[in-house]
Parts: structure tokens; sequence; C-alpha cells
């Protein structure tokens, strides 16, 4: 008689009976390692991907034979007389409206993460959320009210309403730092300041960068209301095209006005992978 407990000590184990079992924090680190490798590689890709989408729109607009065009589609997409200049208008008002938010977002965060303002900070939170809250159309009209028309007016609306990002960012990136960090170089000696310069903002900075481009982006996306208030850019033809029912010409812009935004998108990865403190 074959003694089975026997014969089955002998078998050979198989792995997911008796192996060790694979540790879910490996593969978790794995995968972490795997997105981060891709996401290096994406920062290279995007320029490739920004010039095949730019040559792909100029084949566009060169099949849409503007010389022989209707009046009205030749004014909208005619590039020296309304694009080029919308355009230089629509970078401006996203340039300066993305610079206003920086100069102010970054020092008012740190301030607001001293013990002494600390009070303030979700009043002042509660002012910045409102600027996200409104319709941007309705905080066009508010500016508007107060600034009248023009490109100046179209700036300073969007500044408030991508302040929101970039202040809250510098916060919870200074809150975030290890207190016994802080701890640690108030003991050697260092002052407020020289903590404040020294620790604390070169290791919230990744999480400040994640903000500036986010606003950069809500920026560029939002300039094409400005013209709304007289403040030109690359909506007036977005706004010509929808009114006179032109899909070729609605095509062309938005086409245009995503490769700016592509375009930002990468600058502000550029800047976040080159500005990230080295060694942190």
């Amino acid at each position: 008689m074959i003694d089975v407990s026997a014969a089955g000590a002998r078998l050979p184990a198989t792995p997911d009976s008796d192996g060790p079992d694979p540790d879910p924090t490996d593969q978790l680190h794995g995968l972490r390692a795997l997105g981060a490798r891709f996401a290096g590689k994406g920062i290279f890709i995007a320029p490739v991907f920004i010039v095949v989408l730019t040559g792909l729109w100029l084949l566009h607009r060169r099949s849409l034979d503007l010389d022989n065009a209707q009046i009205q589609l030749q004014s909208i997409l005619d590039w020296e007389d309304a694009l080029q200049p919308q355009l230089l208008d629509h970078l401006q008002i996203a340039a300066w409206s993305t610079l206003i938010v920086i100069a102010v977002a970054v020092p008012l965060g740190i301030l607001l993460t001293r013990p002494a303002l600390r009070r303030v900070s979700p009043a002042i939170l509660t002012i910045a959320n409102s600027g996200q809250a409104l319709p941007a159309y309705g905080l066009l009209i508010i500016f508007l009210t107060f600034m009248g028309q023009g490109k100046v007016t179209a700036i300073w609306a969007l500044a408030l309403f991508a302040l929101l990002p970039v202040l809250r960012n510098t916060m919870v990136g200074l809150d975030s730092v290890d207190r016994s960090v802080i701890e640690a170089g108030r003991g050697m000696g260092m002052t407020r300041a020289g903590v404040l310069a020294r620790i604390e903002m070169p290791l919230a900075v990744p999480v400040i960068l994640t903000g500036i481009r986010t606003a950069m982006t809500i920026n560029i996306g939002m300039a094409t209301l400005a013209f709304l208030i007289g403040g030109s850019g690359l909506g007036v033809s977005l706004y010509a095209a929808i009114q006179l029912n032109v899909d070729a010409a609605l095509i062309s812009v938005a086409w245009l006005v995503a490769i700016v935004a592509i375009t930002f998108d990468w600058i502000g990865a550029l800047a976040e992978r080159y500005l990230h403190p080295r060694g942190l």
C-alpha cells in the first residue's frame, strides 16, 4: 500500500503553494519607477509632438487655399493681418498674468505660513477661492466695471483667476517640510530667514513649480476670453469663426490655441525638471 502522505512529501514544491509571496511594496515601487521613467522621457517627446502638430497645422492651412477662399474665411485666417497679431496679444496676456500670479502668490503664500499671519490665512484663501469659483466671464465683467476695456484688464482678471493653485501649492509645500529638519537648522544657529531660504524653500520648490505650471496652462486657455472686453487674443478669430459658422476656420484657430497650450505646458515641465533643487 502506498503511503500517500510520504509521496506527497517527496513531490517538488510548487511556487504558488510553498514559494514566498511577492511583496506588494516591491511591486508598487516598481510601478512608480516605471512611471517616473516614462515621465522623464515624455519631456523629450513633447517637443517632437509639438513640431509634428505644428507641421500638420501648416498643411491644414495650405489645404484651405486662402487665395481663392471666401472673404470671411480669408479675413479670419490671414496670418499677417489676423492670426499673428492676435497670437502675440494672446502670449502677452498669458505671460503677464502668470508673472503677476508668481509675484503675488509666492510671497503671499510664504507670509501666510508664518506664525504671525496664520490666523488670517483662511480669509485670504477664501478670496483666492472666490477668484476661481466665479465664472471666468463674470470675473472679466467685474474687472471691466472698475478698469474699463483692454488688455490690461484681461491680464489682471486672469491673474486673480489663476491665483489659487500657486498660493495653495506654496502653502502646502512649506507646510509639508519636516519640522525636525527645520528645528535642526535652528539648532545649528540659523535665523528664521536663513531656515526659510536654505531649508524650507528648496524643499517646497517642486510643489510650488507644479502650481505655477497649472496657473500657466489655465491662463493660456482662459486668454481666449480676453476678446470679450477688448483684450484681443486668438479668441477674436475663434469667436468670428463660430459666429460665421465656418468650420475650417474654427478648426484651424482652435488647433493653434492647442499648440500654444501644449508648448507652454512643456516649458512648465522643463522648469519643473531643471529648477528642481539637486539632491532632493
